[in-house]
This record gives C-alpha cells, sequence and structure tokens, in this order.
C-alpha cells in the first residue's frame, strides 16, 4: 500500500512569506534592455552577442560594484573569464551585496586567494582522459567534453581550468578520437555530453553529433549536462527539441542552485524539453550565501518538481582553486537532507555528494538513520527520530522472532 501521509504527523508550520514568494514563477523581465525588440530579445543569438564580459559594461549596468567585485572583474580573464546573459543579468539584485545570483555569475577577488588544499583539477579528469577531451572515470559511462564555452559562468565552475580557455589550458576536442574510442570499448554504455555546454552548438552541429553517437550499437543512452536552460531559456527552441527528440533514450541534467532562478521563462523552457520525452534531472551545488538553508532549499526542489525536474544531486561544492568563500560545510549539506527527508515528497529530496577529491568518484553523503544493527535486527530512526526495529534476515530468509522492547542507545 502506498501512503505518504500520516494522520500521526502534526501539521508542519508554514514557511514565511518569503520563501513561499519564492516558488512564485516571475518573469525575469526586460531591465536595462527594455528597449530592444522582443525578436531579438528573445533570440538566443542576440542574448549570446550581448553579454556582460567587461568591467565597464558591468560598472555602467551595477553601479553597486563593491572593491572585491570590481577587483575580481580584472582579474576574471586569469582563472575564468565572466561572461553574463542580459536575460540571467536582471535576476541580480544590484541593492543587494549578498544577493544569491550576483555571487555564483560577479567575479570576485577571493577567487585569487588558493587555499593548500584545492586543487586545478579537483575530480581528477585529466587523470582518467584516456583521449583529449574525454574522461572514462566508471566502468560503463564516458564524459565526453564538447566545448570550452557557456553561455554564463559560474564562479565556483568544477572545470575553471578549462573553460573559457582563460588559464591557457587550450582545450580543442577531437571528436574522430573521442568516437572512436567509445566505439572501441564496448562495455560503454552511456555517454554524457559536457564541457562548457553542448547545448551551445548549431542545431546542426549538436545533431551531428548525436547521430555519431547513436549509431555505436552498445550506447544504449545518453545525457546532456547543461545550464541552457537557466542561463539562456530562449535557446530552447522547438527546432532544438525536434532535434533531441530524434535521439532517445536521451536525458538532460540542469544546473539550478537558488528558485529565483525558475523564472517563468525557464519553466516554459523546461516544458518544452518535457514535451519532447526528455527526462530532466536537476544538479544543485551547495554554495555559501547561495542556498545553504534549509527552507529556501526545500523551496528550490519543490519548484523543480513544478518544472518537471526530477531533483537528483546536491554537490557539496568541489575543492576548486580560489572557491573557498563559496564553500559551505558538510554539516550544513546533512542538515538540509535532515530537512528535506520526511518534510516533503522523496521524488523532491537529492542525493548530496561530495565527488570525492582527485577521482574517487561521486560518493553518496547521509544523516545517519541506521542506529545500530547485528546479526538479528537493525534499529533505525525516522525523519521525526523516533526509533523502529527491523529484523534482519538469514540468507533471504526472514527471521522469526517474539517482538521486542526497543531500547534507547546509549549516548557515547
Amino acid at each position: 500500500m502506498f501512503n505518504d501521509t500520516s494522520s500521526e504527523v502534526g501539521e508542519e508550520p508554514p514557511l514565511s512569506s518569503v520563501f513561499e514568494s519564492l516558488k512564485q514563477f516571475k518573469s525575469a523581465g526586460r531591465g536595462y534592455w527594455v528597449d530592444v525588440p522582443s525578436e531579438d530579445w528573445n533570440n538566443w543569438r542576440w542574448q549570446l552577442k550581448n553579454r556582460i564580459t567587461s568591467l565597464s559594461q558591468l560598472q555602467r549596468l551595477m553601479p553597486t560594484l563593491t572593491p572585491e567585485e570590481h577587483a575580481g572583474t580584472l582579474l576574471a580573464d586569469t582563472k575564468l573569464a565572466m561572461a553574463i546573459t542580459p536575460y540571467f543579468f536582471n535576476l541580480i539584485d544590484l541593492a543587494d551585496e549578498t544577493c544569491p545570483i550576483r555571487r555564483q555569475v560577479v567575479p570576485r577577488i577571493e577567487e585569487t586567494h588558493t587555499a593548500a588544499w584545492e586543487l586545478r583539477d579537483p575530480c581528477g579528469e585529466d587523470s582518467h582522459s584516456p583521449v583529449p577531451g574525454l574522461v572514462h572515470r566508471y566502468p560503463d559511462r564516458v564524459l565526453f567534453l564538447v566545448t570550452d564555452r557557456c553561455a554564463s559562468y559560474c564562479r565556483y565552475c568544477t572545470r575553471s581550468r578549462l573553460v573559457s580557455n582563460a588559464s591557457g589550458y587550450d582545450f580543442h576536442p577531437d571528436f574522430d578520437r573521442q568516437i572512436a574510442y567509445i566505439r572501441e570499448h564496448s562495455r560503454i554504455r552511456d555517454v554524457l555530453l559536457s564541457g562548457g555546454d553542448p547545448l551551445l552548438f548549431s542545431d546542426e552541429k549538436l545533431e551531428h553529433l548525436l547521430r555519431r553517437l547513436r549509431e555505436i550499437p552498445h550506447v544504449e543512452f545518453l545525457r546532456i549536462g547543461t545550464r541552457i536552460p537557466v542561463f539562456l531559456p530562449q535557446r530552447v527552441t522547438e527546432a532544438l527539441c525536434a532535434v533531441l527528440r530524434k535521439y532517445h533514450p536521451l536525458f538532460i541534467s540542469v544546473h539550478s542552485n537558488h528558485p529565483r532562478e525558475l523564472t517563468s521563462e525557464v519553466r516554459d523552457a523546461l516544458g518544452r524539453l518535457a514535451e519532447a520525452g526528455i527526462p530532466l534531472g536537476n544538479q544543485s551545488v551547495l554554495l555559501r550565501g547561495v542556498n545553504d538553508d534549509p527552507a529556501l532549499m526545500r523551496a528550490l526542489v519543490q519548484k523543480l518538481l513544478m518544472c518537471r525536474v526530477k531533483p537528483y544531486y546536491l554537490y557539496l561544492c568541489d575543492l576548486i582553486a580560489g572557491s573557498a568563500h563559496l564553500r559551505a560545510s558538510v554539516r550544513k549539506g546533512l542538515e538540509i537532507m535532515e530537512s528535506l527527508r520526511g518534510h516533503t515528497t522523496g521524488y523532491a529530496v537529492p542525493q548530496l555528494v561530495i565527488d570525492a577529491p582527485g577521482g574517487g568518484g561521486k560518493v553518496p553523503i547521509n544523516p545517519d538513520y541506521v542506529i545500530n544493527r547485528n546479526e538479528e535486527r537493525v534499529l533505525i530512526r525516522n525523519f521525526e527520530g523516533t526509533l523502529y526495529e527491523y529484523p534482519e534476515a538469514a540468507d533471504g530468509t526472514p527471521m522469526v522472532a517474539a517482538p521486542r522492547e526497543i531500547e534507547e542507545p546509549e549516548l557515547v
């Protein structure tokens, strides 16, 4: 019997009106670009051409630029270039120096401070790269890097060494070699296209790549990792969806960190992808001053479901050089997971993970729900802290035992 409710569970106190308002879908508006014709504003190529990429542009649009932001923007091209689409810029609260949208895309001088434990390649991708642009970390799947460009650049980018080429990484994918490697290794059943952002490609170039991969018999399904629907929803056209629809099974992982990012434009773009039959998942990064708040994270995951997107992963921030000012603690991540499990539908609960430094892969991090266990029983707690006993099975056969009173575990 499937039942997610219980009359014994008391009513949750309502979220504050601030967080309830975050679940509402609002347009990003035009802001500074109010006089731009609609045909230009809604054209993804116009949005790319008119990105904010220089200090002079940013100062003109954001007179509240702080000294830390000014200094960071001056030096951005030596680490990770700055680029912000006009659409996404309109989500920034210019009067709030701590605006969570602002913290994600406006450079700060703290990015030049590298802690002893931070790494240039935090996930060890280069050491698992058999050919340039292909990462083979897991037995049956590969990461296929297709470009070093994005619509906008996240200041906590795991691939900041590569993306935008600001650090001189000199990334040049070789699709022929990448595809040949996949074709030669029959264990590979899953190919994830990422970069940079694959949806920056033209429809024609993207389709050519998808077709070549789909022709490989042992490749069972394809995935695309993208932040385009959030940074540039204008790119998700009916023509693009028609291309993607041809290559099922195809999954898309989007990247949203804050409910304010989920505007009516983003909701509609994600809806077009869903209508094309594409399963959608979301990957968030836990960031200090952006989304490290239990109520805010609950608003985000619930709003994602309203966009037909399953919250998939919640990452602890990778140990990227210059990311210390944005990293939230593991303790905070566990607190947020405790606030979600049992307090909202399971569909809205992502998996908290750490991408193990140096190439260890994704490691799930969960609150402790198993209190004790032995050969006869497992003592567990639920989201309310109530203890329950579950009889252990021997060789798959349930053990028959008399009910026993559950004792509280001793505190050490």
